[in-house]
């Protein structure tokens, strides 16, 4: 049985989170203030994504802090798993966010207002190169689960500016509001299929599922071509967190005498072909292997 040693990252996107976090929250008091004063609900509703949006990047920043903390006897595998929750808590942020801001746009289509167009452009333009700003500077770093779910909200955000200048100028030019909530219903539908997608990911982390990019079969091809290994069977292979795959197996070998050996080249040929750090292996004699699966031939 072997277990390689636990290697802690922290995660490089701390800073960069907690910077977002500033900039995304002051800018949305600006933006709710002139979206109540200029009656359009396009920049309401993106000014209520970016405090919501303010909230997930604390808690992003937060998961970040806890995911660098130290395994424990009661953590063994450490916090990493804080950013995949933090991940499917952002998603389900997002999908509430989604419903009260299409409830609002059909209000309005019911209840048209007047709106105004060279405020809500202004405001617009500005919140278009805050979130620019923040999702070039996270799309910079690290590309975890909880940096997504971070990236996600950012990237609302950024289409809810790019829509409420849209909107702007459509009412300036023509005067006709309903392109407000129209608009307002379209961010909602993109932002839907990135958060069903975001949760899905996270789900499927949390079920400990094959992590993406990683073919179980290519795996077990991998192992099976070391020298001495004649088969693997109980292949396991799971995400513990963001930025850590395990796997466990049992390798069933010829001679035991050539464990240490056949262990080593099992070890590089995991993390050099597939980015596996934490592999822990038995070995297995063929004789006692065939007599585990085939009892009737060792009698």
């Amino acid at each position: 049985m072997n277990s390689h040693d636990h290697h802690h990252h922290v995660p490089s996107s701390r800073s960069t989170l907690v910077a977002a976090l500033c900039l995304t929250l002051g800018f949305a008091a600006v933006e709710f203030i002139a979206g109540l004063w200029a009656g359009s609900l396009a920049l309401v509703a993106d000014a209520g994504h970016m405090l919501t949006d303010s909230s997930a990047l604390g808690l992003a920043a937060f998961a970040a802090w806890m995911a660098g903390r130290p395994a424990s006897k009661r953590r063994t595998w450490g916090y990493g798993r804080t950013e995949v929750l933090a991940a499917l808590i952002n998603g389900v942020i997002m999908l509430l966010l989604v419903g009260s801001i299409a409830w609002h746009a059909f209000e309005r289509f019911q209840d048209p207002r007047d709106i105004s167009g060279a405020a809500v452009m202004g405001v617009a333009l500005v919140g278009l190169v805050v979130n620019l700003l923040v999702f070039w500077a996270l799309s910079r770093g690290e590309r975890n689960l909880n940096v997504r779910g971070a990236l996600l909200h950012v990237l609302g955000d950024l289409l809810g500016s790019v829509a409420a200048l849209a909107s702007g100028i459509v009412i300036m030019v023509t005067g006709w509001t309903p392109i407000d909530p129209i608009l307002s219903l379209l961010i909602c539908v993109l932002i839907l299929i990135a958060a069903i997608r975001l949760l899905l990911d996270s789900a499927h982390v949390v079920m400990e599922g094959v992590p993406q990019g990683l073919d179980i079969d290519r795996v077990r091809a991998t192992m099976t071509a070391v020298d001495g290994v004649q088969d693997i069977h109980d292949l396991h292979v799971w995400q513990v967190s963001s930025n850590r795959v395990a796997l466990s197996a049992h390798v069933v070998v010829v001679d035991l005498g050539e464990w240490p050996v056949t262990l080593a080249a099992l070890n590089r040929a995991l993390l050099e072909s597939h980015d596996i750090d934490h592999p822990t292996l038995q070995p297995e004699l063929v004789h006692s292997h065939d007599c585990a699966h085939q009892p009737e031939a060792c009698r």
